[in-house]
């Protein structure tokens, strides 16, 4: 767990007009919870980045006022008051000619640890970022894309920071490490409880991450400020209605668990028992570990398996995330594992259909 308080970052009428005339924040009123991620989205050139930046002082507001709790940043010395920011970009931005444990202990060196506290501090960040010891002594061109953000994090929770700043840090991944990366951060986050400021162009990122999300549009104007479970439901106009999105339903299906999904072991063949030829509904044939191997369709035998493309977690997943695992199947069937791969039965559309009216009927 962290060892430094959160802080609430503020918004208190803070506008950012350029020499030209461009006015990239217009006014701006936010409070980011201590302890929350609140998360930026629009378009391109709506002031989001600017506005991120001007926590930091990387931008100075043209007026206005940024608090960290309750400190105007404007009279903290700009140096003291990054380095108790973690910030992280796209490109990770490591240093090429230091090793993987020295990028991540570069604040602690300047803060005045030792080289040999910093290197064991990186060694505990590896750990709680999902990097492997061994990349330690490696360098950043010897890691993946992913593996260079997952440092990157660790890097900007090396000092502790209450404010972690994080300006489209996954952006740059192909989309199955982005997911990886999104997830791994919530579950860091249950760890660390920082306070996340986290800016993307990407509507099913922003609602994935976001305790709060503040949607701006061009003119640095913020349209509204919601959980995502409000916005999907109650948008504050047509440009927010818009920009979330044609497919808002299937979007609200990421705030039901899968945990009450019926599920039945009718169609679950185990391994060593031959499937009827004549059957009638598809199998899932599964290993001796209890583990999906594929699927057999109705009149064929287990040398024709087809593939078990996705499966869910009922103790983990969204009701989303089951019914692409039935989409993806060839029976039309989920198929709910545990956290060891291990089969534990299949749900239909009929039995999705039922936890998502159960669900509609609670709200």
């Amino acid at each position: 767990m962290s060892t430094t308080p959160t802080a609430t970052v503020t918004f208190e009428g803070v506008s950012k007009t350029y020499a030209d005339g461009t006015i990239a924040v217009d006014n701006l009123d936010l409070v980011c919870p201590a302890g929350k991620i609140t998360v930026f989205v629009g378009p391109s050139g709506c002031g989001k980045t600017t506005s991120l930046r001007m926590i930091n002082r990387m931008i100075t507001p043209s007026a206005g006022r940024v608090l960290l709790a309750d400190q105007d940043v404007s009279f903290l010395d700009a140096a003291a008051l990054r380095r108790q920011m973690g910030y992280v970009i796209q490109s990770a931005g490591l240093f090429p000619h230091r090793t993987i444990e020295d990028n991540i202990g570069t604040v602690p060196v300047l803060l005045g640890s030792s080289r040999r506290q910093a290197r064991q501090q990186a060694a505990d960040l590896m750990a709680r970022v999902g990097l492997d010891p061994s990349m330690a002594r490696r360098y950043p061109y010897q890691l993946s894309g992913g593996q260079q953000q997952r440092v990157g994090v660790a890097r900007a929770l090396a000092a502790d920071p209450p404010v972690l700043l994080m300006d489209e840090p996954f952006s740059a991944v192909d989309p199955m490490v982005r997911h990886d990366l999104q997830l791994e951060l919530l579950r860091l986050q249950t760890e660390i409880g920082k306070t996340i400021v986290f800016v993307t162009h990407d509507i099913d990122e922003a609602v994935t991450l976001g305790d709060q999300i503040a949607v701006f549009q061009r003119g640095g104007h913020l349209t509204q400020v919601a959980g995502p479970e409000t916005l999907l439901a109650e948008p504050a106009d047509a440009f927010v209605d818009d920009f979330m999105g044609t497919d808002k339903g299937v979007k609200w299906l990421s705030f039901i668990a899968a945990d009450d999904v019926p599920l039945h072991q009718e169609g679950v063949t185990p391994a060593g028992h031959p499937v009827a030829v004549d059957h009638e509904r598809w199998q899932l044939v599964v290993d001796d570990e209890q583990r999906p191997t594929g699927w057999v369709a109705p009149g064929e035998t287990s040398e024709q398996l087809r593939a078990c493309r996705r499966t869910f977690r009922p103790d983990r997943d969204q009701i989303r995330a089951a019914l692409d695992s039935a989409l993806l199947s060839p029976a039309g069937l989920a198929v709910a594992v545990d956290s060891e791969d291990r089969v534990l039965g299949l749900a239909s559309h009929a039995d999705l259909a039922t936890s998502i009216r159960a669900a509609r009927t609670q709200r």
